[in-house]
């Protein structure tokens, strides 16, 4: 189990196309954060900078070169492990989703 999970982290990044789709779910996520500051609903709007911040990560670790395995899967650390710490938060503080 082990080896694959190492084999799916560090695998050569996929590329453009899954770059671009991580991308503009970032995109996505920073409109919806825009949108509900400038509303007025700040206040449970800031789990979706952690979503942002986290697909952002993905994005980069697809967009980077097929010979920076190492790289890709550190930017792949990355994300997951920012996006786990919004899932904890939502369980251990669920005021910070909620609002």
């Amino acid at each position: 189990m082990p080896s694959t999970i190492s084999e799916v982290v560090f695998s050569k990044p996929s590329g453009r196309s899954t770059a671009i789709l991580q991308f503009a779910g970032s995109l996505i996520f920073l409109g919806l954060y825009v949108y509900s500051r400038t509303v007025g609903n700040a206040g449970s709007s800031s789990w979706l900078l952690i979503m942002v911040i986290g697909s952002a990560l993905a994005g980069i670790a697809e967009s980077l070169p097929k010979n920076r395995r190492l790289t890709a899967g550190l930017f792949r650390l990355a994300a997951v492990l920012v996006l786990l710490c919004l899932l904890a938060a939502s369980v251990f503080r669920p005021e910070f989703i909620i609002g």
